[in-house]
């Protein structure tokens, strides 16, 4: 659901084909953008956590030690079937973030 005129933000990755019905959204002049997370906005996203403001613990939903890599990546390549959110390599460590002041 979105506005029209509205942005629409792609920012996953899907364990199956989305479908999208371009009609609708352009009769509504929706803008979609998708891509990775550009390294411009990383600084300031790092901020946020430090400072607390994202719930970075929350959205972890697997953790692995480094030696189960491949386990790891097979996890997240099916997520739609695992429910991974975000996966971790290494020590569960979400509380603790050291970052310079910009």
């Amino acid at each position: 659901m979105v506005r029209p005129g509205g942005h629409v933000a792609n920012v996953g990755v899907h364990g199956r084909p989305a479908v999208l019905h371009l009609e609708d959204l352009w009769i509504k002049n929706v803008t979609i953008t998708t891509g990775l997370v550009d390294t411009r906005s990383t600084p300031t996203l790092l901020r946020m956590m430090a400072a607390g403001h994202l719930p970075a613990s929350s959205m972890v939903t697997h953790t692995f030690p480094l030696d189960a890599m491949e386990e790891a990546y097979d996890v997240f390549s099916r997520a739609a079937d695992t429910g991974a959110l975000k996966v971790v390599l290494g020590e569960q460590q979400h509380d603790v973030l050291m970052v310079r002041a910009a």
